[in-house]
């Protein structure tokens, strides 16, 4: 007979253990398969792992949560230390903004205030700039047509609206535009480091608007004194004395102003000086007579000795003829009222003009007077016709400058009236 297949365990046979329990008489065996074994084997050393490791875990727990603790403690700390990094980084963009803020506002308040200065200067030099216009006549080469072709008053008034505003986007548009053409270029450059360079320019702007004003004021106090000393000179050579001194006549020199608003006030003032002089000297001259009393005709006789026309002996001729046909006007030289206007002797129908500083002016030979004693008179006015009343041989006018009664030679008033004409 074959024996009996007996089981294996990991590919060897194997008995299988039996066990006896014998108790008295009872006994009990029992056969202990070897997988059974390999299986509580397995549980026992399952449960050994198991009590060696709950025992190691108790023995080492309180290490473990140290560790852990410890852990999180230097995760946490590494967290409040990066939120601490970045608040101060925050605080310091945060004070860098407002510095930035402080400088900008500094900077703005600055540029205010020069416009402001800007705009009080033309609120002070604009009726100067008024007066230097009424004096274009005089003063061609500073009001009529500047050296740059530009308008002077535009120059002067640092561009200045009609309100008298100073436009200062005028000057601040320019450097503003050129930033913003100029800023894909300029990546690496702050805001604050633009916003400088706008404002460098914007003070630039600024400067040449005062220093043009400057300029221009210069310009017309010097046209101002150069009109008022040729009206002078041409004065003081006809032998008339220009009353253009004051208290500060033993002073003068060249204008070295100091910093630049006492040198606006300087110059401003230098002007005001300029223009007053100016005023004296036109009004002195406007007060002589001057003018032609009978434009347009010819000199027939003049002044001094001369053999009479009805005696044919030597005679002083007291004033200058005019030869001029009958009707023809009869003209005042100067501003004045009239003292005597009737027949009176030889001089026939006669007109007496009483002007400043003791002059007086005779028109004599009149056909025909048309105004009153006592009437006020400009120069330029008609006084009467020409004619030839009186001691006369033809028509003509007869006309005299008389000074406190004594008479003068009335042919270098009218050369001054001419010098002087184109800046009155």
């Amino acid at each position: 007979m074959k024996e009996a297949v007996r089981p294996t365990v990991f590919g060897k046979r194997r008995e299988p253990h039996t066990v006896i329990i014998a108790r008295g008489d009872d006994i009990r065996h029992f056969q202990v398969r070897p997988w059974l074994a390999t299986l509580a084997g397995s549980v026992l050393a399952a449960m050994a792992v198991g009590y060696l490791l709950a025992t190691s875990y108790l023995v080492l727990r309180d290490d473990l949560i140290d560790a852990t603790t410890a852990r999180q403690a230097r995760i946490q700390q590494a967290y409040e230390d990066r939120i601490s990094a970045l608040r101060a980084q925050v605080d310091r963009i945060t004070s860098r903004q407002v510095l930035d803020q402080q400088l900008m506002e500094t900077k703005v308040g600055e540029l205010l205030d020069r416009q402001s200065k800007l705009t009080q200067r033309h609120g002070r030099i604009g009726p100067l700039l008024e007066r230097a216009e009424a004096e274009a006549a005089s003063l061609p080469s500073a009001i009529a047509s500047p050296p740059d072709g530009s308008d002077r008053r535009a120059a002067i008034d640092g561009q200045t609206g009609p309100t008298g505003t100073v436009a200062l986007a005028s000057a601040a548009d320019a450097p503003f535009a050129l930033w913003s053409t100029r800023n894909s270029a300029a990546q690496g450059e702050t805001a604050a480091d633009r916003a400088d360079r706008v404002f460098v320019a914007i003070y630039k702007s600024l400067s040449t608007i005062e220093t043009e004003q400057l300029s221009r004021i210069n310009a017309i106090a010097d046209d101002a004194y150069k009109t008022a000393d040729a009206i002078s000179s041409a004065l003081e050579d006809a032998g008339l004395k220009a009353d253009s001194d004051d208290d500060r006549s033993a002073m003068g020199g060249p204008l070295v102003a100091i910093d630049s608003p006492a040198q606006f006030d300087s110059k401003v003032k230098e002007l005001d000086e300029a223009l007053d002089l100016l005023d004296r000297m036109k009004s002195q001259a406007r007060s002589l007579p001057i003018a032609n009393p009978s434009p347009g005709h010819s000199i027939s006789s003049t002044f001094g000795v001369r053999r009479d026309p009805l005696l044919g002996t030597p005679a002083m001729h007291s004033g200058m003829d005019f030869r001029a046909p009958i009707g023809s006007s009869a003209r005042v030289t100067a501003d004045g009222t009239v003292i005597k206007a009737g027949w009176n002797g030889g001089y026939g129908r006669m007109v007496e003009v009483k002007h400043a500083n003791g002059f007086t002016t005779r028109y004599g030979h009149l056909s025909k007077i048309l105004v009153a004693e006592g009437q006020k008179l400009s120069a330029g006015d008609v006084v009467g016709n020409v004619g030839s009343s009186g001691r006369s041989t033809g028509p003509h006018l007869h006309y005299e400058v008389r000074r406190n009664g004594d008479a003068l030679n009335p042919v270098r008033f009218i050369k001054v009236g001419r010098k002087v004409s184109q800046y009155l």
